[in-house]
Order: structure tokens, then sequence, then C-alpha cells
């Protein structure tokens, strides 16, 4: 298999077709080697347009979602960072590589040796991976000026907006199977908020998510 081949027909067929035409994070997906942060039994899969299992009911993205997520949100070189949901460290890395540094929270003793370990290999120091339970908030560090859900929520909970700088953005995929929508939401003034809808879209939620209010009759 030519490896670069392979990227190359992942970033044309698969990204630029999902509407990710920022050259910069288009580059980046050449310099973040996402086959480097795969687990190894599913190497063969690095550039599939799949969601990989990484154990636990948690997914490594698909990488159109992955850039998808870099490019709405727009990162900056003095952004702060929150990643809820460390994975293989892959998504951390991108946003390390966009920002000045990314707080990363993994519930998963095994994920987050994972991450680290990635991260730790190719040299990436801009980055704190947490263990923790941040499906509804983590305000250690707050405020951010960007926040990602790596996976879904049934309900968003307000403390992640609350977390936003002016200014600020948060993605994260809201709702339940067979209906979610990833949104963005961009603190505009402190207290007040907007919110669009990026597209539809299926994932597996954060462990411990908030759910909806249920009613029996």
């Amino acid at each position: 298999m030519n490896i670069e081949q392979t990227r190359f027909n992942m970033v044309a067929q698969q990204i630029r077709t999902w509407y990710v035409l920022d050259d910069d994070v288009l580059d980046l997906l050449y310099k973040i080697k996402r086959e480097e942060f795969v687990p190894a039994e599913y190497l063969a899969m690095a550039f599939v347009d799949m969601e990989i299992p990484l154990g636990h009911g948690q997914v490594m993205l698909t990488p159109k979602m992955e850039a998808r997520i870099l490019q709405e949100l727009h990162v900056k070189k003095t952004d702060k960072i929150l990643e809820v949901g460390s994975g293989t460290g892959y998504m951390t890395a991108l946003l390390a590589e966009r920002g000045a540094h990314v707080h990363s929270v993994e519930i998963i003793p095994e994920l987050k040796a994972m991450a680290e370990h990635n991260l730790s290999t190719h040299h990436i120091t801009n980055v704190t991976v947490e263990q923790g339970d941040a499906a509804r908030g983590w305000s250690h560090h707050a405020p951010y000026d960007v926040i990602v859900l790596t996976a879904s929520t049934p309900v968003l909970p307000d403390a992640f907006q609350h977390s936003l700088n002016p200014g600020g953005r948060l993605f994260a995929i809201v709702g339940e199977d067979p209906v979610m929508e990833a949104q963005l939401i961009t603190c505009v003034a402190p207290g007040e908020f907007t919110a669009k809808t990026l597209f539809e879209t299926v994932t597996a939620p954060l462990i411990n998510a908030l759910q909806p209010t249920r009613f029996n009759f």
C-alpha cells in the first residue's frame, strides 16, 4: 500500500467532498499522520470512511468528521482548548497544532494512557491529558476559547457554554440515535450565545452523558 497516495485519496475523496476546503486544515492532515494514532489492529482502516472501535463503547471519529470539526472551530494560536474524550490522541494532536494549549479529559484509563503515549511519541507538549468525567462540564481550567466534545450527548449541559470566553466556540453532537445534530455554539458576549446546526450524524455517546427528562404516564 502506498501510504501517501492513500492519504491523498482520503483527503480528495472523503474530506474535500464534505466541504472541508480550508488549506490549513488540509495541510495538517498530511503533517499529523493519522495511521500513527490508530490502534494497531485497525491500521489497515486508518484512511477508511468509518468509525474505528476503541473499546469501552467508544470510537475514533471518521476522518471527514475530524477535519470538519477542525474547520468549523477556526482554532487560533492563542486559543485555550478543552477536549472531552481523548481517545487515541489524534484529534488532540490536531487541536494542539492549531491552538495554544489543549486540556484533554478522558474517563477511561486505558485510552488516557494510549493518548499520552501517542502524543509523547510525536513530541506534542502543549497538551495536558487528565483522567476524569467531563461529560457534564470541566471547569478546572475555564474559561476556554474552544471546547470539543468528541462523542455525542443526548442533552448538552449548560456548563459547557458557560465555560466559554467571549468569542469562544463549542462543538457538540447533540441528540439520541437515530437523530443527532452537530452544533456549533458561539459565545457572542458574556452570557449570550448563538447556535448553528451544521449537519446530522450519529455517533457513540459520552459515558455518563446528561440524559433527557423522562416522563412516566
